[in-house]
């Protein structure tokens, strides 16, 4: 099937195609979801892609789960004016060997996303599993749980500033936190207890540890939509709310990334403007915040996946 598409006004965009919902999507001859196309445009085009397959059609195959390590899910968990949402709970090697031992606790956006590819939105996950397995095993990082919190359909609106987005916040910390302490061996002060995500996942990681620095001292940030990109709809500005914020400087880190192709070069404003900000608040880089690019990454669960031990071990201060 032939595509078109015309683009206007827009410097570089970052597209899929659907027959109407993520389950039929553009597809290989394999059956796995193709990538996000890119394109970079500095005038009006219009630009032909063939689409042979959709997933979930007869060209598609099964995607096979693998995770590495003990999992535990939380089914259909409630939040007040929030979708419900399942829970996956990895936990590290040794985890059962010693029940005096307590760990430090990363709590990730987009949950289904993170470990297992047949739960994945595009079948790629960010191998967070095979990651810290062999990050913990080799001792480079102390042990920790990730809690992977999964998406829903309302995910632009619960990840971003707004009514949506601060009952998220509050599910987390009424809802979720709660349940987590309670149900495994954690370390729950706030010097323990990070939060991370990418894209709109990001932005709302680094919301979260601003408005409840008592709770949550770091934040994985990747490709972090600070503000909206020029040409996509929405009103979200938060290197506004930063910058107008009264707070005193706190103890936090912020690990910050992007990279540099499609629509990881229309993120990176925000992440210009919001670097300097924090300087000017009193946070220093290196000590609060660090900021790291690939300019010859895109915008895709792969790409997040290179970086992530990178990031954790900066989380976790251990050797990078």
């Amino acid at each position: 099937m032939d595509k078109r598409i015309t683009i206007v006004d827009i410097k570089s965009i970052e597209y899929k195609y659907t027959l109407g919902s993520w389950q039929r999507e553009g597809a290989a001859a394999t059956g796995g979801a193709l990538p996000n196309f890119n394109v970079s445009v500095t005038e009006s085009k219009t630009i032909n892609d063939k689409i042979l397959f959709w997933t979930n059609s007869s060209a598609q195959r099964i995607i096979e789960g693998k995770i590495t390590g003990q999992v535990k899910y939380h089914r259909s968990l409630k939040g007040e004016g929030i979708n419900d949402r399942d829970i996956i709970v990895w936990l590290p090697p040794g985890y059962d060997a010693n029940k005096k031992t307590r760990y430090p606790v990363l709590y990730m956006q987009d949950g289904q996303n993170i470990v297992d590819p047949a739960t994945s939105s595009f079948g790629v996950d960010w191998k967070i599993d095979e990651s810290l397995d062999s990050l913990i095993k080799n001792k480079i990082i102390e042990p920790i749980i990730v809690v992977g919190i999964y998406n829903t359909n309302n995910r632009m609106k619960e990840y971003t500033p707004g009514e949506k987005g601060n009952a998220y916040m509050n599910f987390i910390v009424t809802k979720v936190k709660p349940l987590i302490d309670s149900a495994y061996l954690t370390k729950p002060d706030r010097t323990n207890t990070i939060v991370g995500g990418s894209s709109a996942g990001g932005i709302f990681s680094f919301m979260l540890v601003w408005e409840h620095p008592d709770i949550f001292s770091k934040a994985i940030c990747m490709s972090p939509a600070f503000r909206l990109p020029n040409g996509m709809a929405g009103d979200w500005n938060y290197v506004t709310t930063v910058r107008e914020s009264k707070s005193k400087a706190k103890d936090l880190f912020f690990y910050i990334d992007n990279g540099g192709v499609g629509l990881e070069s229309e993120l990176q404003p925000g992440i210009d403007e919001m670097l300097p900000i924090l300087k000017a608040k009193g946070y220093k880089e290196g000590v609060n915040f660090i900021f790291i690019q690939d300019k010859n990454a895109r915008h895709f669960e792969s790409e997040w996946a290179k970086r992530f031990p990178e990031a954790i071990k900066w989380l976790l201060n251990a050797k990078k």
